[in-house]
């Protein structure tokens, strides 16, 4: 397998400028993303994956259901986006909901107008009743968020990891690719008027003059604690580490060094060896204070399933697995029970609780599979009840 994934990323990757839908239609996409290992005849099943509408938790189920699809044609087309992914949501300072997308196009994937990133808005408060779009940042054409070239010398593409308010500012940490998923350098941007702007910190990690990118901090996700540190869980950008951690005192999170990584002994100093805080492969991080715990939900990109760790304190023992969404074949592909052929993603929605809980999903549809019909690149909503019961 090791063999073969490396031949498949060399030749997708040679000499062209790939985008992160570009690449999830080559074979490389297939086993990076988990694909492969779940798309084909015989291939191997998600452990503990969801059935029925339920999934496997310590004592019990959880209950899972789609509550809408997000993004997609007759959804977002009216903002210039029917092809899009990701929608990493934040609460902004003003009190409204925004979500923040990857590579989007005005009508299907590889399609018109590529931007990244971009966000919409939303004001609801019953997650229940779906997600709503109030908005786009940029008026009535979601726009990128700030100005640059696709495939220009330096860079192709830039994706986000993760938004955190703290007061009246937002931060969002983004991966700089050439080509997808190789990242050349990462940064920070910060808007002080809830999203409608952005501009540059200053903070990057990988850029000549500036402090060394690790290998495990290029996808980051960051949640604000009660002790004025931000916790930042962090991996490689193509899904094949173990994740890590770093804490940052949060009026130094534009300071690339003040960045302190965890050794399992105590806390280092930037460019210290950190431990694994969690094993195995994963992509698309969310670590969030919530209830009085840490949760943290992302994709295990061995399994190809979005998985959850539920924490006393985010250095802490994270516990038992839970699955939320199964990865399944094509052909089992049922996401009104929470089977998900090639999800990614697994970010949480403000305003959930342990006990009902909601995330977005993003899923692409693989051609190699031959599925017919349309195709799949959007983001969908699912509501996952009973994980703290």
């Amino acid at each position: 397998m090791e063999d073969r994934k490396d031949n498949a990323l060399a030749g997708a990757w040679h000499g062209r400028p790939m985008s992160r839908a570009k690449f999830l239609k080559t074979a490389a996409g297939a086993v990076i993303g988990g694909g492969a290992l779940l798309g084909g005849a015989g291939a191997a099943r998600a452990v503990a994956g969801t059935s029925g509408g339920s999934a496997q938790k310590q004592g019990g189920t959880l209950q899972v259901s789609l509550v809408k699809d997000l993004t997609g044609p007759g959804i977002t087309d009216r903002y210039g986006m029917a092809a899009t992914d990701l929608g990493v949501p934040a609460k902004t300072p003003d009190g409204r909901l925004v979500f923040v997308f990857g590579d989007t196009w005005e009508d299907e994937p590889e399609g018109k107008d590529w931007r990244a990133p971009v966000a919409l808005y939303s004001q609801t408060s019953d997650l229940a009743q779906g997600i709503e779009w109030s908005g786009a940042v940029g008026g009535d054409r979601a726009q990128q968020l700030w100005r640059y070239d696709h495939n220009n010398p330096e860079f192709d593409t830039v994706l986000p990891g993760d938004v955190i308010t703290i007061d009246d500012t937002m931060y969002l940490h983004v991966a700089v690719q050439k080509p997808y998923p190789s990242v050349v350098w990462t940064e920070i941007w910060k808007s002080t008027d809830s999203g409608a702007t952005w501009e540059h910190t200053g903070c990057m990690w990988g850029k000549p003059g500036q402090p060394g990118l690790s290998p495990h901090f290029q996808m980051v996700t960051w949640g604000r604690g009660s002790d004025h540190y931000v916790y930042c869980w962090s991996t490689k950008f193509d899904g094949s580490e173990s994740i890590i951690m770093h804490r940052v005192p949060e009026g130094q999170i534009t300071n690339p060094t003040a960045y302190e990584p965890w050794t399992r002994t105590g806390w280092g100093t930037w460019g210290d060896e950190a431990a694994f805080v969690l094993t195995g492969k994963y992509r698309e991080l969310c670590l969030r204070p919530i209830d009085g715990k840490w949760l943290f939900t992302g994709l295990d990109n061995t399994g190809g399933r979005i998985v959850a760790h539920i924490l006393d304190v985010p250095d802490g023992d994270p516990g038992p697995e839970y699955t939320l969404i199964s990865g399944v074949s094509w052909q089992e592909d049922d996401p009104t029970t929470g089977r998900v052929a090639q999800p990614y993603g697994g970010y949480v929605i403000p305003g959930s609780t342990l006990n009902d809980l909601h995330i977005t999903v993003s899923q692409w549809e693989n051609p190699a599979n031959q599925v017919p019909g349309p195709w799949k690149y959007h983001v969908m909503q699912f509501r996952i009840q009973g994980l703290s019961g």
